[in-house]
């Protein structure tokens, strides 16, 4: 998801993408102990998505 498409979110819907990507970020890591991941790169992708959704909504609860 690009920065672009996150700012246009609702405060709800940031939240629920919050959460989401947060059980993604978990599900992730146990694939990885697991050897099942097919691509790495995801963990970070998502990681750096949670971040740029937690700066927004601290943002916009300013």
């Amino acid at each position: 998801m690009k920065k672009k498409e996150i700012k246009k979110l609702s405060k709800k819907q940031m939240i629920e993408n919050l959460e989401k990507l947060k059980k993604d970020l978990f599900n992730f890591r146990f694939q990885k102990v697991n050897g099942q991941i097919k691509s790495p790169s995801k963990i970070t992708e998502t990681k750096k998505n949670i971040a740029i959704i937690k700066t927004l909504l601290g943002a916009k609860n300013a």
